[in-house]
């Protein structure tokens, strides 16, 4: 706790950092994954290939990835980002499309008999009930990159990462535990956050748990 006590400003600007990180990561990722997964529910016969390969880019390991991407994205943030949206697409796309075939077929023949479009069906009827399963998706989605990003700091992404190879180089375990115990609190906000989103989008469930 030493170093916390002495430096709360570095460590509060690494935190930044780690939060702009994830955040414009997690962003781009749902902006890309949710419309890709609404297509392959449209356009079945491409599910497969994009599941695939967004699951065996998933598998790549992070400095591998960080690697490859360096030549075109360069050294930093720009590269942190790219490869934490690749790494988020998988559980976004897959959560997508189980929501989308979630929806009861009931519910949808009675949008079709009040005339709806099939865009209408997806804004109006779709989407609205599959959101709770969108939503767990992007939840893993956050909680995951949060401890991935330290590891950016490898290629001068910034971060919380930062403090944390400082303490390996100085074998300082105050200085890492600096650096690690505010990755693990975000996670953990980022995770009983979002869960209290999905939990508002769920009153039905809610109320079974409260036995009302």
């Amino acid at each position: 706790m030493r170093f916390l006590r002495e430096n709360p400003d570095q460590v509060l600007q690494r935190l930044g950092e780690h939060v702009q990180i994830v955040a414009l990561s997690v962003g781009v990722a749902v902006l890309i994954g949710i419309p890709l997964g609404v297509f392959v529910t449209r356009a079945r016969w491409l599910q497969g290939p994009v599941i695939l390969t967004t699951g065996v880019l998933y598998t790549v390991p992070s400095l591998a990835l960080f690697a490859l991407l360096i030549p075109y994205t360069g050294i930093g943030r720009p590269t942190a980002v790219v490869a934490l949206v690749v790494y988020s697409l998988l559980v976004i796309v897959r959560n997508t499309v189980a929501g989308i075939d979630s929806v009861s077929p009931l519910a949808l023949d009675a949008a079709r008999g009040m005339g709806l479009t099939g865009p209408q069906r997806l804004r109006l009827v779709e989407l609205p009930l599959a959101l709770p399963v969108i939503l767990a998706g992007v939840r893993l989605a956050t909680v995951a990159p949060v401890g991935t990003a330290t590891i950016a700091a490898a290629i001068g992404a910034g971060g919380l990462g930062r403090i944390i190879f400082d303490g390996m180089d100085r074998l300082d375990s105050d200085r890492i535990f600096a650096g690690a115990a505010p990755a693990a609190a975000l996670a953990l906000l980022a995770d009983w956050g979002l869960g209290r989103i999905g939990g508002v989008l769920q009153p039905g469930r809610r109320s079974v748990a409260k036995g009302e």
